[in-house]
């Protein structure tokens, strides 16, 4: 499961809060031979992990680490059963979310476990691993170390699924007596995507390289080279599978008797909307519109068709990502930060049809230097330098910049200038020290999260490190007492609505930190239980940041109820919404069900998912709705997302640029077992 988190760059593993967690002082300290490794990323250093084994037999891991003021202090002891499988693991410490306490055994031909979320045994007749929910690196090395021990290199796991490694390429790494030459593997089972991990000549764990990377102390330096061998190796897979995936019509195609949501404001029923040489040629009544003479016919008689959906924050993770993104329908993204050269390669990759994934439109996240930096930032440490990163981001062909909590708030104003002078967008979180409508005045665009709009009326304790965990703590502490109606909040959004400066609520995200303890089921991936791997579904239940003293998960929920109407209120009021998740992808559509439960209509939802985010990145133009001339991104989904929302998750066909994809196919390719569950 810890795998599976980290790769997805969620880093907000769930914690047991029933107990105080083990402090600091009492977490284990490594000895002098323990393996050193440097958790890191293209940005900066974040911490550090190690792991060992005492002359008792005991394996120990040990781990550190500060992202963007988020705090991580674990350790885990481990030991081998008679069948070279964990028969008994402790790990301790705590997270941004509370205790990590977890505890797994195996005696008398039972397993039994108790994590943050979950607690059960099980029968234990044949070698099985398992497969810890949180803990140090050092867990998820002893599991992928058991399975490339075996004959197929594939292992049984606990509480459920089985991993399987698969050799991608070898690379030589270090000098003289360091010298190595590793190997890295696509192990499926962690994720509903192949995950990459490196292991050396011996079958050990070496490093796993994404955008936080585990990399042994003295082979920083390799990291670079590391990420571009395994992901050249990946993206061997990807022309075989675009070609299967996609059907280029022979002739026209025209979607009858559907319900359409047209124009990009309302829903239609009963239409018909033909599309020929990738762009749309007719829509209109069924009645009156003529299907040409040979084409395509797919019936839409109880069906829906909308535009292809976006997601407006999307860090686009790998090549597997792009059939399970448009298996839920997306076909263009907004990615608001990452790691330069792949999104570069990634889109030279699409653009040759040797990568099947939605059309990217990427920002260049700008932050300065210090502990709370992004792990995928540019990182400046000059206006000159910053300056530079914005020119050279428009050469490589980024439509926008986003700044980050560490950026001088004295370079916001002279950098969004030059980005708006090369006509870059301007948007992302507000810099510590920075209130929201000092960014505005500075030239933002937009403001990506909803608490940064919240930002404006928190205190100065807040507003000066407000690019660590007073990001979250703060709204979750004072947004529930925050009058949407007086100031400051008042002139703030009057202010937006009268400049037409965007939002980027991730309100899916307020609602997974806020909301739910641990243990529950989250609403946004509730549907898509009994589909993905066990380990995947194990982190459907996280539950959101432990809350700090004086506080209780009642006055978390209100705050997050307070930054819903605050959605509203925006909404009401004429600003701008555009619908991401900053997350995978599944959440999108629980993203649009929390706008209806704010006061939305399904269809003023919808379009803060197409024609909003469309207008933003300034390709309205030609997609983002269904109108005649536009381009075929288009998504047919069983059901009526106009009465429910909830319904554009059951996708059947999806078209981009006027290329079919069957939705089955593509989620079988993305990793999913089956279709979603619809809403109770």
């Amino acid at each position: 499961m810890r795998l599976q988190i980290l790769v997805a760059g969620l880093l907000l593993a769930a914690t047991a809060a029933a107990s105080a967690p083990t402090p600091v002082a009492d977490l284990a300290k490594p000895p002098g031979d323990a393996k050193q490794f440097t958790i890191m990323s293209t940005a900066a250093k974040h911490g550090w992990s190690a792991r060992w084994v005492t002359p008792d037999g005991q394996h120990w891991g040990r781990e550190s680490m500060v992202l963007r003021g988020q705090v991580f202090e674990q350790d885990s002891t481990a030991r081998l059963g008679p069948d070279g499988m964990l028969d008994k693991v402790v790990v301790r410490g705590f997270t941004p979310s509370g205790d990590s306490a977890e505890t797994f055994s195996v005696s008398g031909g039972q397993a039994v476990w108790k994590s943050p979320v979950d607690g059960a045994s099980a029968p234990y007749a044949r070698p099985a691993e398992y497969n810890a929910f949180g803990g140090p690196m050092e867990l998820t090395a002893e599991l992928l170390e058991a399975m490339l021990a075996t004959p197929d290199k594939s292992i049984a796991m606990l509480p459920g699924g089985r991993a399987r490694a698969e050799v991608l390429t070898t690379l030589t790494v270090g000098e003289g007596a360091a010298t190595r030459t590793v190997t890295a593997y696509a192990i499926t089972g962690f994720n509903n995507t192949p995950v990459p991990v490196w292991a050396d000549a011996n079958g050990k764990f070496f490093a796993l390289v994404s955008p936080l990377s585990w990399i042994p102390v003295g082979y920083e330096s390799y990291q670079p080279a590391l990420q571009k061998a395994q992901d050249e190796a990946m993206s061997r897979r990807s022309p075989a599978l675009a070609k299967a995936l996609v059907k280029v019509p022979s002739g026209p195609v025209a979607f009858t008797h559907v319900r359409a949501f047209v124009d990009g404001d309302h829903f239609v029923a009963d239409d018909t909307v033909v599309v020929d040489k990738g762009l749309i040629t007719a829509v209109g009544p069924a009645a009156s519109v003529q299907v040409p003479a040979g084409a395509q016919v797919i019936d839409g008689a109880g069906k829906t068709l909308t535009p292809g959906l976006w997601d407006s924050h999307m860090h686009f993770g790998d090549d597997a990502s792009g059939p399970m993104l448009l298996s839920l329908g997306v076909t263009s993204a907004r990615d608001p930060g990452n790691v330069t050269e792949l999104t570069l390669s990634r889109a030279a990759r699409r653009a040759k049809g040797e990568l099947l994934m939605p059309r990217i439109y990427p920002s260049m996240l700008l932050d300065g230097k210090g502990p709370n930096t992004a792990q995928v930032g540019s990182v400046a440490t000059s206006l000159d330098e910053a300056l530079a990163i914005v020119r050279k981001a428009k050469a490589d062909g980024f439509i926008a910049i986003k700044f980050y909590g560490t950026f001088n708030p004295a370079w916001v104003a002279p950098v969004a200038a030059e980005a708006h002078r090369l006509g870059m967008h301007v948007h992302g979180h507000v810099p510590a020290g920075m209130r929201t409508m000092d960014a505005i005045n500075d030239g933002y665009d937009e403001i990506t999260h909803i608490y940064f709009v919240m930002m404006q009326a928190m205190p100065d304790s807040v507003v000066n490190v407000s690019n660590g965990m007073a990001r979250f703590e703060g709204p979750g502490r004072y947004a529930k007492d925050v009058d949407l109606n007086a100031e400051p909040m008042k002139s703030l959004i009057a202010t937006m609505a009268a400049k037409k400066i965007a939002v980027d609520p991730t309100l899916v995200v307020a609602e997974g930190l806020f909301v739910p303890e641990n243990g529950d089921l989250s609403p946004a991936y509730a549907p898509f239980v009994g589909t993905l791997p066990p380990a995947v579904e194990r982190g459907f239940r996280q539950g959101g940041f432990s809350v700090p003293p004086g506080l209780t998960r009642a006055d978390y929920r209100a705050s997050f109820a307070k930054l819903s109407d605050l959605v509203a209120a925006l909404h009401k009021a004429g600003v701008p919404i555009v619908a991401g998740t900053d997350g995978s992808g599944m959440e999108l559509v629980r993203e649009l069900e929390l706008y209806v439960a704010a006061g939305f209509t399904p269809a003023e939802a919808l379009q803060c998912a197409t024609i909003n985010t469309a207008h933003l990145v300034g390709a309205d133009g030609y997609t983002g709705s269904i109108a005649v001339g536009k381009n075929a991104d288009l998504v047919l989904v069983e059901g009526d997302p106009s009465k429910t929302i909830g319904d554009l998750r059951h996708t059947k066909v999806v078209m981009m640029d006027g290329k079919l994809m069957d939705a089955d196919a593509l989620r079988a390719a993305g990793g999913f077992e089956g279709r979603p569950k619809y809403a109770d």
